[in-house]
């Protein structure tokens, strides 16, 4: 038996695109909470939602763990979780009801459930946690496990029925220590699963790592309703020491850092490389970071020196006008000159774009298939601009969405307000960059990539077919 079992929304298998690619992580901010409330000396255990076939899988685990408490927990650490695709939150509403036929307390804590608290409570949920979660967790578990006459609004970030009306109560400040946090609890993780799944789809075994919590730039479609418009860091001391127990525990031979931006704090990086190289808990990672960023304080070089393989950029756009009207903070001229020093010290460079954005014309897309074309990244990811509630992005499109505002899943790509132009040009549009950029690519290394010159003529074909189809379109 265990006193809470938690969970979270995001099931791999129903997220084909990313079924597929298999680059599979334990819910990392599930298990930060899970080793918070063991701290304080409750039983736990994890309904694994990533190695999980679907929310009928729960059954058993509650039949086995007997918990009195369900806590369905996002991950947020997990881009994909920020998206509060629909699929998950029908994956928070089943699963909350088939906790409350066991007769378990239902708690909820992510952003898609403070944006919809009516749809939650309506769906069997008790009690849903606003903002940061493990402190109210903690105090809640504790309220309702040794003092119940104690009243509910005494505990900060909380949102539950009272009178048949949702009560929120005070917002709950940030922790800005977070070296006072346990280690997550990976030993509820099947972690040897998800190393053979590693091996057998790539070769190595890469575990997810956080260093930081939230971010302090202003980027007007990024929803912050976690940590808002604050960041705060682990100290390298405490990294390397996660580093170092992955490694040595679980044979962790990869790292993803999954912050939205890494090394924000000033001196961070060069003081991450001198202590993983010191103390022996060095491993190859990548991590999502920012073009100005990287132009400071030699971060590439120390980047480099710490492991670092690859760095995913947030580009967005290869049109300057886009990047201001985004609120980005960023320009072109910072996105070539990073990318160039990331190359001269060996570290692969991946873009994330986004296309669709309010203003965006054909000039502004030709502009950033051209900066791709130029650049040459290692990789790119493209999505098309996404309305989330709380952003001031989704204000300004807010009178045009529809009734979707949502994608059911990560591969959606549906324009939710009135864009530029249609849903299927930018579907084919995706297409046609990707072609092309994977054509380019194999024409430019084709000797590296001997490997997979077969697929040469598909992406070609796959090139001039989506470029007709674009002009149809356009």
């Amino acid at each position: 038996m265990s006193d809470i079992l938690f969970a979270n929304t995001y099931f791999l298998k129903h997220d084909l695109k990313e079924y597929r690619n298999m680059n599979l992580y334990a819910p990392l901010g599930t298990l930060f909470a899970a080793a918070f409330v063991m701290q304080k000396g409750y039983t736990a255990a994890l309904f694994d939602t990533m190695l999980a076939d679907s929310e009928e899988d729960l059954k058993a685990s509650l039949t086995q763990h007997k918990p009195r408490f369900m806590v369905i927990y996002d991950d947020t650490f997990n881009y994909l979780t920020k998206m509060c695709l629909t699929r998950m939150r029908e994956a928070a509403f089943r699963m909350s009801e088939i906790a409350k036929e066991f007769g378990c307390t239902v708690i909820v804590s992510g952003s898609d459930s403070v944006d919809h608290l009516e749809k939650y409570f309506k769906h069997k949920v008790d009690y849903a946690i606003c903002g940061e979660g493990e402190y109210t967790l903690g105090e809640l578990l504790d309220l309702l496990t040794h003092s119940p006459t104690q009243q509910l609004t005494s505990i900060n970030g909380l949102a539950f029925i009272e009178n048949g009306k949702i009560t929120r109560t005070a917002p709950r400040k940030v922790l800005k220590e977070l070296d006072t946090l346990p280690y997550p609890a990976w030993e509820l993780v099947d972690l040897a699963e998800y190393r053979r799944l590693w091996l057998k789809h790539h070769g190595y075994f890469s575990m997810n790592l956080v260093t930081t919590r939230g971010c302090p730039f202003h980027c007007n479609w990024c929803a912050k309703p976690v940590y808002g418009q604050v960041y705060n860091s682990h100290s390298p001391e405490y990294v390397a020491g996660m580093i170092k127990h992955v490694k040595e525990r679980y044979s962790a031979e990869h790292i993803w850092f999954c912050d939205d931006i890494f090394g924000l704090k000033p001196g961070w990086v060069s003081k991450f490389d001198e202590i993983v190289n010191s103390t022996g808990s060095k491993l190859p990672f990548k991590c999502l970071s920012r073009a100005d960023l990287l132009l400071k304080e030699d971060n590439i070089f120390h980047l480099a020196n710490a492991g670092c393989e690859s760095i995913w950029i947030g580009a967005e756009s290869g049109s300057q006008k886009i990047l201001d009207a985004m609120d980005k903070g960023t320009t072109i001229e910072e996105i070539y000159e990073a990318t160039r020093l990331l190359k001269k010290h060996g570290i692969k460079t991946c873009f994330f774009l986004q296309f669709g954005y309010t203003g965006e014309t054909m000039n502004e897309i030709n502009q950033t298939v051209k900066m791709v074309n130029e650049l040459m990244p290692d990789d790119i990811g493209i999505s098309v601009s996404y309305p989330l509630p709380g952003t001031r992005f989704y204000e300004r499109v807010a009178s045009q969405m529809k009734n979707k505002h949502n994608w059911e899943l990560s591969d959606d790509f549906e324009m939710m307000f009135d864009g530029t132009y249609s849903t299927e040009f930018y579907r084919v549009l995706h297409k046609r960059v990707h072609k092309e950029y994977r054509t380019r690519q194999l024409l430019r290394e084709p000797i590296k990539r001997f490997t997979s010159l077969w697929k040469l003529p598909v992406y070609a074909a796959g090139w001039l077919s989506s470029s007709r189809k674009l002009k149809s379109l356009n």
